[in-house]
């Protein structure tokens, strides 16, 4: 599969364990791949839910995925400054159709003050019954989550200001032409 560039548009599907499709994003801006990451944009693109409702995200944001490590990144570009939406969720994998992971339920969101929030845990417990999450699932996550959280304390990576102003002015540059 060759990596789309800077500029190309791809599709982002989300997929649950068991294989069904989750969530799709249409006409992601890509910013930025290597041979183990993916840096793009939504800005106002749509997303279609698995029971076919459709919406359109509110601002801009930048997408990050690694094909390593056990989650992506979502920084919201708002008002009342950045946000963070975090997605416990296996590596992506890249073919002609689209970005796709699997969405393991656990979320971490970080608020424009600092605070850092676990989401869904109750949708994880009920998801890992369900679909017979393995021992090594549930261990890879957890300490996945470690990871994140120590990337959100040290202002690693989209964790940082700067990172998030210089995808933003890139994508903006981009859009002009």
């Amino acid at each position: 599969m060759k990596l789309p560039k800077e500029g190309d548009y791809i599709t982002i599907q989300s997929y649950k364990h068991d294989g069904t499709l989750h969530r799709a994003w249409r006409d992601t801006m890509v910013l930025k791949t290597t041979e183990n990451a993916l840096i793009g944009v939504n800005d106002h693109t749509l997303v279609t839910e698995n029971d076919g409702r459709r919406w359109v995200t509110r601002e801009p944001a930048i997408v990050y995925f690694h094909k390593k490590y056990w989650f992506n990144i979502i920084a919201m570009i708002r008002d009342e400054g950045v946000s963070y939406y975090c997605n416990l969720a296996s590596p992506y994998v890249l073919d002609a159709e689209a970005l796709k992971y699997i969405d393991y339920d656990l979320d971490v969101k970080v608020f424009p003050n600092g605070e850092k929030r676990l989401l869904d845990t109750d949708e994880y417990e009920l998801h890992r019954k369900h679909m017979h999450y393995s021992p090594d699932i549930d261990y890879i996550l957890k300490e996945n989550v470690k990871i994140l959280v120590d990337w959100i304390n040290k202002e690693r990576g989209p964790f940082s200001d700067a990172y998030v102003k210089i995808w933003y002015k890139r994508y903006l540059e981009l859009k002009k032409k």
